[in-house]
């Protein structure tokens, strides 16, 4: 069972999105906040696998509360909720260690799948709003680029490959598919890769990637 919390100052948005969330088997609204605060205190209170954030909230906004989610015990996986026009707010919640991001207006179906796939540890790149984002925000050309090369030598050829389709998107199937390896195999690289880059999860991956020219 997936234990979600939905987080949005909107109580229609609320109420719209634990509809469709319980009606999956599989997924148990355990809290609805309508604040960044009120997430981090019902996130402390009860065992959360996957939070749905808003970005714009009064008292704490999305993206501090995604920091402070993240900081927790034992820290929920973050999709944040936005919509176009605010695309420079999503880059700052990827930044900060939300796994991806849906537009509110997104197919109820791609919802649950994101639930879904969030909760064994993917991201939601594959849209291709998201490699917009991350393309628009950062190139080669800006001056974290060397930093984030620099980083990128710590891996081997393999893990670059696995790394570069990371990026752009593909789940772990999909790489492995790609590369002619098994699934696992992946699973087990993706985890060195995130180690070796110091970071938390394949977004950060992805973004550090296209940081430094990679995909």
């Amino acid at each position: 069972m997936i234990r979600v919390m939905i987080v949005d100052d909107d109580a229609l948005v609320r109420l719209g999105l634990a509809d469709l969330l319980e009606g999956d088997e599989d997924i148990d609204v355990v809290a609805q906040a309508h604040d960044g605060l009120q997430a981090v205190e019902l996130a402390t209170a009860h065992r959360v696998d996957v939070a749905l954030v808003d970005v714009r909230m009064p008292r704490m906004d999305g993206i501090t509360a995604i920091a402070h989610l993240r900081a927790l015990p034992h820290p929920p996986k973050v999709i944040t909720l936005t919509t176009f026009d605010l695309d420079e707010y999503v880059y700052d919640a990827l930044a900060a260690g939300a796994d991806g991001f849906l537009l509110k207006d997104t197919d109820p179906a791609e919802i649950l799948r994101a639930v879904h796939l969030v909760a064994t540890g993917s991201a939601m790149l594959h849209p291709a709003a998201a490699r917009r984002l991350i393309d628009r925000y950062h190139r080669s050309g800006l001056p974290q680029a060397a930093a984030a090369r620099a980083r990128l030598d710590r891996l081997t050829p393999r893990e670059r490959d696995v790394l570069a389709l990371l990026a752009r998107g593909d789940t772990n199937a999909d790489i492995a598919a790609s590369l002619g390896m098994r699934e696992s195999t992946v699973k087990a690289h993706v985890s060195r890769v995130l180690t070796a880059l110091d970071v938390t999860n394949r977004v950060q991956a992805a973004i550090l990637a296209r940081d430094a020219g990679l995909g």
